[in-house]
């Protein structure tokens, strides 16, 4: 084993151990954050999207930024907690490489249910769209990414038409959806699991409307799902079932499984001190490159560095 990974592993468990310790998610964040990936990229804090709903957004991007693609990333946090500054590290790594990326917060559960939170991310997005020339960005190359409860949230938005459309887009107006340990598949919810019930539904019809899956019938973006096979918290098979799904459809998916990775180690290799642990920074910039709306439209744009 590499000293790099053997001190990304070292600091992984000791940020881990903190956690689970003290409870403190800004402790671990706070460790996560630590990068001078910052340098180099502009970040804009507390913009409100939805003055109504006291919600805002952060925005980081590539200095001098130009019709760069841009990532509207939606975190997780099982739907009831999470803060978007929390996911700095996230923004910091895609801007150093030629990506804007925008993090809405949202409202949670138990204070809305479903429709709340979708439509927050629905409007987040169409801000995006209606501000990317403002940002430096192509309003072509808008993808949706989410990790975790997150990556529900964001593949919603790739599948069920009815969230974009009270905006005025549709799902294929995306340019792609990047889903990091996301939960696709899940009916029927068991019934321990009192929260999601509350917030998806009793019956199954019901928590169906909240389950990605149900709605792959052939009009979704181009999808990436990445997923660790040692996933403790969200079971790979959630992935796999979603890409399943995409092919039965004939539509352009790919699905990463990282042997070994678990649920928070999938994202937080995004971060420098953790880089080593999947290449999950580097799949999605491939990605990204490869989907750009621009490049089918005649255009040449920039390769992402």
């Amino acid at each position: 084993m590499s000293t790099h990974r053997t001190n990304g592993l070292l600091l992984s468990l000791v940020l881990g151990a903190a956690l689970l310790l003290s409870g403190c998610h800004a402790f671990l964040f706070a460790g996560l954050n630590t990068t001078d990936e910052h340098k180099g990229i502009d970040a804009e804090r507390h913009i409100v999207f939805d003055a109504q709903h006291h919600l805002a957004l952060d925005v980081y991007r590539p200095a001098h930024a130009k019709d760069a693609p841009i990532v509207v990333f939606f975190y997780g946090g099982d739907w009831m907690r999470g803060k978007r500054q929390w996911y700095r590290f996230t923004g910091a790594a895609l801007a150093a490489h030629g990506v804007i990326v925008v993090i809405p917060d949202y409202r949670k559960y138990p204070s809305v249910k479903m429709d709340g939170f979708m439509q927050d991310a629905a409007r987040a997005v169409a801000w995006t769209r209606d501000h990317a020339g403002q940002l430096g960005g192509d309003p072509q190359d808008i993808f949706v990414m989410g990790h975790s409860a997150g990556g529900q949230i964001a593949a919603l938005l790739a599948t069920d038409p009815a969230w974009l459309e009270a905006q005025g887009m549709q799902p294929r107006d995306l340019a792609g959806f990047i889903g990091l340990a996301g939960v696709y598949d899940f009916v029927p919810i068991a019934a321990k699991e009192t929260d999601m019930i509350g917030m998806f539904g009793k019956t199954a019809t019901e928590q169906r409307r909240a389950q990605p899956v149900s709605f792959a019938h052939g009009a979704e973006p181009p999808m990436l799902l990445l997923h660790g096979t040692a996933d403790h918290e969200v079971d790979p098979s959630n992935s796999k079932s979603l890409a399943r799904a995409m092919q039965a459809q004939h539509e352009d998916v790919t699905l990463k499984l990282y042997p070994g990775v678990g649920h928070s180690d999938l994202l937080f290799s995004m971060s420098r001190p953790l880089r080593g642990h999947a290449h999950t920074l580097d799949d999605v910039l491939t990605f990204i490159q490869a989907h750009r709306k621009a490049a089918s439209s005649g255009g040449s744009p920039a390769a992402l560095l």
